[in-house]
């Protein structure tokens, strides 16, 4: 029995948008032709794939093989034909993360490839945000700082942030803190007012509940930076963005754990962005270089 090529595509692509419609989107063809698609494989197959739903599809035990079966063969005969295509003579890259981390880290890695054919359009964001945006095609490549557990996307481990609790000389608590009282006078600076690095840090480190609000909230680690450089008091960075300002003494610990907290983020391309698109190399030149 043989299966076209386009309803394999159809029902993956049915199966990870979770709808008709979102499939139809992403194939630029008419819902009428992604069901059509669908009723023609299921009955090749003999067997239903999808179940009917108010809002959407839910794929059968049947469907979740087959796309368990068929995803990673689609995606890399997709990435090979997309390859073949004529490529431009220069690639544009579609980048999305962290602010802090790809100014900081990112862009001085692809700095290098700027006059060897690559441009580079960024977005920062959060990782939901950034994920949907992948996945709609409007962005090619993404630094999460959480690891993405979507459907059609290839996900790799790329950097692990250490974070460090720091602080202008002039806040010194005279030895390493081991619990929370010694910062009790110490304004915190922080980058929501939830706090969430900050929190985590108390909790990882000091196994307590911070039960502070944050004197200065600013939603920018380069700009809590320059404010706790400044004395505006203590916060948690992660140390490849504070790290050269300890070295030089402008920053102190108040805090010298033996096992920091540690955040790993990921880059995410689509699992059919072919091995040799201007997406997929820069992933393996951020992998090399980070």
């Amino acid at each position: 029995m043989a299966v076209s090529l386009d309803l394999l595509k159809t029902f993956l692509a049915v199966h990870r948008a979770g709808t008709v419609t979102g499939a139809a989107e992403v194939l630029g063809l008419s819902q009428p032709t992604v069901t059509t698609h669908l009723k023609s494989l299921e009955r090749l197959l003999g067997r239903p794939l999808f179940v009917r739903q108010a809002r959407g599809v839910r794929p059968t035990s049947a469907g979740d093989e087959l796309a368990r079966r068929i995803g990673e063969s689609i995606d890399a005969l997709q990435g090979l034909m997309d390859d073949e295509l004529d490529a431009p003579a220069v690639a544009t890259v579609h980048l999305g993360g962290p602010a802090d981390f790809l100014c900081t880290k990112v862009v001085p890695a692809l700095a290098p490839r700027l006059s060897k054919g690559l441009q580079v359009r960024t977005t920062f964001g959060m990782p939901d945000d950034l994920l949907d945006l992948l996945l709609d095609r409007s962005l090619d490549l993404v630094v999460s700082s959480t690891r993405p557990r979507r459907a059609g996307l290839h996900v790799t481990p790329c950097y692990d942030e250490l974070f460090a609790l720091v602080a202008a000389p002039q806040w010194s608590v005279g030895k390493p803190a081991t619990t929370p009282e010694p910062l009790r006078g110490i304004p915190l600076v922080a980058y929501a007012e939830s706090a969430p690095i900050i929190r985590r840090y108390w909790r990882s480190v000091f196994n307590t509940r911070l039960t502070r609000t944050a004197d200065l909230v600013l939603p920018d680690l380069r700009g809590i930076l320059t404010a706790v450089r400044a004395g505006a008091g203590a916060t948690v960075l992660p140390t490849y963005l504070c790290g050269d300002s300890l070295a030089s003494g402008e920053l102190i610990l108040l805090a010298d754990p033996e096992l920091p907290p540690l955040n790993t983020l990921y880059l995410a391309t689509r699992a059919d962005s072919g091995p040799r698109s201007a997406a997929v190399l820069v992933r393996d030149r951020l992998l090399r270089v980070l």
